[in-house]
């Protein structure tokens, strides 16, 4: 089975961490590495850093050239850059790297070219090596696995082609990393068996004909017929989901919507008119909300609508999959222009791509001048609105200065001035965590103005506003209530959450402002979208849709990147992300009565 969703820490002995502590005082690393080494590596760490320095790349963080030192320190005259250590470890992080940016393979030429720039002189043969020892795995789409090793060798599909007297069609050869290949084969083996299980037993025609709006009757109907359907549309087709949660339980069926987040959850219950129609998906998964597993290990669910679906990463769209039984209907639902999953893959995406369900695209527009601007992004074009009511404010800015000095003006005074909306219930997106204009210096300004203090409990104080990550991908916000021997207490939406001393640090941010990434799947009442000069770089079309999309009354847009906007939004489309489930998902029998429309 796939790895969680959210693996817990593993925790290293005193005594481990003390061992890896020696290893690495040897080979002139940073003793602040033993503990990270130990959890990564487990009780042997410091065995097998002796043994094979390069493993120190597993650990988060570390980079090849502190590898090759801590290595050439350990090993002296026997150290060299095609040490079949080194290329294996190199691959590894190459592999890991490429998943951060939400890749779950990576083409085999890629990995040469990035080989051979880190100084390996014979890339074929340490990618060999490292599909050898197992690091990763190859695939070639029609091939068995041991045809693509010859074609990742470069010893078939040419002469092939020579012998049938025409040019071979070259077929990527990708590698990829286990835990990846094995989460998209048992999702597209899991959505082919959902798609193939489904009954046929109860009549929705009523309950379509009653929908509040065609689409919502048209999803219904889709439903009805069908074991896995994508549905896809902006903040107002949420609508559309919460009429199917209600029109399915009217039918007597367990019926269950999850969401990205809590914000989520309540809009969606609100729209439901039911408190119990959304649990996060987080939630579900871990057994802390939602209907309990049965004897089979599978969820109590006739229906579950998975909202925020492009959130949704391949390793925790596996364990949902997994956790579903023969007939039970599943919905993907989502806005497919918002940015991806932080975790590897494109499961929403590869969905809709593939067509092996049919698809239910919402015709139920966003409303309002927001609505409008946000729309036109989605096809990439960026204009001006009507915004009679102000709901829309572009502020011009000359540098990083002056973009912290509105931003922290707009939040405080002139948002809850001019439209009504307190500093709390307005959120500041901006593209990065660092530089003049970032999270990091934004959120000093904001604290500075809205909740000053000394910040005594490890810089933070009662009543700062703060994201707990409790997982790569997940931020719940919050608020400090206190801090004592324990750790950090935080409000979040709530529910009572203490983050342990030793975690507040790698794990809890103020959150005045976030990044579109932690932003995704929320909404806020006002939100200002702060733009400073060195952030044209980091724009395009996903991320300023996802950002620009989070105010449901007001969006501000602190603007100093002159024409790099509109370039962005024109040019600038999501970036591509390497993946085996589309045609894994290609593959599948799909049966005559749910063919993709």
């Amino acid at each position: 089975s796939p790895a969680p969703a959210e693996p817990a820490a593993r925790r290293a002995s005193p005594e481990t961490a003390a061992a890896v502590a020696a290893v690495l005082t040897e080979g002139g690393a940073p003793e602040a590495l033993a503990l990270p080494a130990a959890a990564t590596l487990g009780e042997q760490a410091a065995h097998l850093l002796r043994e094979d320095p390069w493993q120190l790349l597993a650990v988060p963080g570390v980079r090849p050239e502190q590898a090759d030192g801590f290595a050439r320190a350990l090993l002296g005259a026997e150290c060299g850059p095609d040490d079949e250590r080194r290329t294996a470890a190199l691959v590894g992080w190459l592999m890991e790297r490429a998943a951060l940016q939400g890749h779950t393979a990576l083409d085999a030429d890629e990995v040469r070219a990035a080989l051979a720039g880190r100084g390996v002189t014979d890339p074929e043969a340490a990618v060999q090596h490292a599909v050898a020892e197992g690091v990763v795995l190859v695939f070639q789409d029609g091939l068995d696995p041991a045809e693509a090793l010859d074609a990742a060798e470069g010893t078939d599909g040419e002469e092939s082609g020579e012998e049938a007297g025409e040019a071979p069609e070259p077929v990527p050869v990708l590698l990829g990393l286990d835990r990846y290949a094995l989460a998209e084969e048992s999702l597209a083996d899991g959505l082919g068996r959902l798609i193939n299980s489904c009954g046929k037993g109860t009549d929705w025609a009523d309950a379509a004909a009653a929908a509040p709006s065609p689409s919502a009757g048209e999803l219904i109907r889709t439903v009805a017929s069908a074991g896995l359907v994508a549905h896809s549309g902006g903040e107002s087709a949420r609508a559309e989901p919460a009429a199917l949660i209600a029109a399915a339980r009217g039918l007597g069926l367990r019926a269950l919507a999850t969401a990205h987040s809590v914000d989520g959850v309540h809009r969606l219950a609100a729209e439901a008119g039911d408190p119990r129609a959304a649990v996060t998906l987080s939630g579900l998964l871990s057994g802390t909300a939602g209907p309990g597993r049965d004897a089979d290990g599978a969820f109590a669910l006739d229906l579950l609508v998975v909202l925020d679906a492009p959130q949704l990463d391949v390793e925790t769209a596996a364990m949902l999959v997994e956790s579903l039984a023969d007939g039970t209907r599943l919905v993907l639902s989502g806005d497919p222009h918002v940015l991806g999953s932080a975790g590897a893959g494109r499961v929403f995406a590869d969905v809709l791509a593939a067509r092996a369900c049919p698809q239910v695209v919402s015709r139920t527009p966003d409303p309002g001048p927001i609505g409008e601007l946000v729309s036109g992004i989605g096809i990439g074009e960026i204009g001006r609105v009507d915004a009679p009511g102000r709901e829309v404010v572009i502020v011009p800015v000359r540098d990083a200065g002056e973009a912290v000095h509105r931003t922290v003006q707009l939040v405080a005074d002139s948002v809850p001035r001019a439209i009504g909306v307190p500093s709390s219930d307005t959120q500041v997106i901006t593209v990065g965590h660092g530089g003049s204009a970032g999270t990091k210096a934004l959120n000093a300004a904001l604290k500075q103005r809205l909740n000053p203090g000394s910040g005594r409990f490890g810089g933070f104080d009662p009543g700062d506003r703060v994201v707990h990550v409790p997982a790569p991908g997940r931020a719940v916000p919050g608020s400090v209530v206190s801090a004592d021997a324990e750790g950090l207490h935080l409000d979040c939406a709530g529910t009572p959450v203490v983050v342990p001393q030793d975690r507040v640090e790698s794990s809890v941010r103020h959150s005045w402002a976030l990044s579109a990434h932690q932003a995704a799947g929320m909404r806020w009442p006002a939100v200002v979208v702060v733009l400073p000069g060195d952030a044209a770089q980091g724009l395009s079309r996903p991320w300023v849709y996802t950002a620009f999309s989070r105010g449901e009354r007001h969006l501000s847009v602190v603007h100093g990147v002159d024409q790099a906007l509109p370039r962005a939004v024109a040019e600038i489309p999501a970036q591509e992300r390497t993946t085996r489930l589309r045609p894994l998902l290609e593959a599948l029998p799909t049966p005559d009565a749910v063919q993709a429309p």
